[in-house]
């Protein structure tokens, strides 16, 4: 599907106007230092002069449009191609291609990187009780509450799935990642969505998966989200609404 673009940068409108104001300039003085002066409505030549700079104001302000609107439109396709429409989160391409290039680079550093893998608990039944249009608020709230918790500039979420966010945490080691973990469910309870179809709770809830590893060049970055997907279903098999640690050995 095609979309029309009716976009006026802010480069096109400065430049008609500075122009405008030099064709002006230049129009005014040519005709007041014309051998024979006439007011601009008494001559051919002046009113030929005025229509001449109209047309090179227009003609300015394209230029500057055409340069500038392949820039935003190259910009907003990149940044729509890295990140997920509903919640404004990244996306899970965002993701897979920038994960191995942490991993290489905590490996050089000798450091270390989490990754966590968070679940709504029993979403299905949440969508089929109040309706996909609650479920999509209900997504966007959740990933409101995550992206608020993380507090450094590095750390990172993504939608990894329908119902599914990826953390990213660099030089966060196990006892850091419990913190957070433990945090995110606490700030998503206190939120109290209502969920009268969980067989947990009276509200949403979250289960969380934790892999932490270090410096080790024989890891990529599906290893780290194969092991957070794994503490996650254990997670899940001891009751939900917690994390599960598991170290990336």
């Amino acid at each position: 599907m095609q979309h029309k673009v009716n976009h006026i940068s802010g480069a096109t409108v400065t430049s008609f106007f500075s122009s405008a104001i030099v064709c002006s300039i230049i129009i005014v003085l040519l005709i007041i230092h014309s051998p024979n002066y006439h007011p601009w409505y008494g001559s051919p030549q002046n009113i030929a002069f005025i229509a001449a700079g109209i047309i090179i104001c227009f003609l300015i302000a394209f230029v500057a449009q055409c340069k500038s609107g392949p820039k935003h439109m190259t910009g907003h396709l990149s940044n729509t191609a890295i990140t997920d429409t509903l919640t404004n989160t990244y996306n899970r391409r965002y993701v897979d291609e920038n994960l191995n290039h942490l991993v290489k680079a905590v490996s050089r550093s000798n450091s270390m990187l989490t990754v966590m893998m968070i679940d709504l608990d029993f979403f299905k039944s949440y969508n089929k009780a109040y309706g996909h249009n609650k479920g999509d608020k209900c997504l966007i709230t959740v990933a409101k509450i995550i992206t608020k918790n993380l507090k450094r500039d590095n750390d990172f979420v993504a939608r990894y799935g329908g119902e599914e966010f990826v953390i990213i945490m660099p030089n966060t080691d196990e006892k850091g990642a419990g913190m957070i973990a433990e945090r995110l469910i606490e700030k998503v309870r206190e939120w109290c969505i209502p969920h009268e179809k969980s067989e947990i709770s009276d509200r949403v809830t979250i289960s969380i998966g934790v892999t932490t590893g270090g410096g080790n060049y024989k890891y990529c970055g599906d290893d780290f989200i194969d092991k957070a997907n794994e503490a996650l279903q254990k997670s899940k098999q001891a009751g939900r609404n917690r994390y599960t640690v598991i170290n990336l050995k």
